[in-house]
């Protein structure tokens, strides 16, 4: 099993935990708001910035990569045991949550793919030899 990364997973885990409790306590909800999302989040952004700035060696970069890979399975396996039911009567902050988050995710669309605008496209020269 691939253990190189885990020490950036852990921060970036206990950091996103810690976010989500903070985030629970202000809204008023005796719960962990989004932690695990959180530290997702934190761990995409640490794991570009290493890769950029060169100190996230090759085979921290194979660990993140497959723990990243578990993070779906993890976060399906964590759903299955929430009263999605209960969550729903309980109140609007459960639906304002996920509709903010889809809202913003859309909203995100155009602005993340600026950046990354040219790469992927065919120019005319490259279509003319073909």
């Amino acid at each position: 099993m691939v253990i190189y990364g885990v020490a950036l997973l852990a921060a970036c885990y206990i950091a996103g935990i810690f976010a989500g409790d903070v985030l629970g306590v202000l809204l008023g909800v005796k719960a962990n708001v989004g932690g695990v999302g959180f530290a997702m989040l934190l761990l995409i952004i640490l794991a570009n910035k290493g890769i950029d700035n060169g100190w996230l060696d090759k085979k921290s970069q194979e660990g993140i990569a497959f723990w990243s890979a578990m993070y779906i399975p993890i976060v399906v396996a964590m759903s299955s045991i929430q009263n999605v039911v209960a969550a729903l009567s309980g109140g609007a902050v459960a639906i304002g949550g996920g509709l903010l988050g889809v809202i913003l995710g859309f909203a995100l669309i155009p602005i993340l793919s600026r950046g990354k605008k040219g790469q992927g496209e065919i120019s005319d020269e490259e279509t003319a030899v073909k």
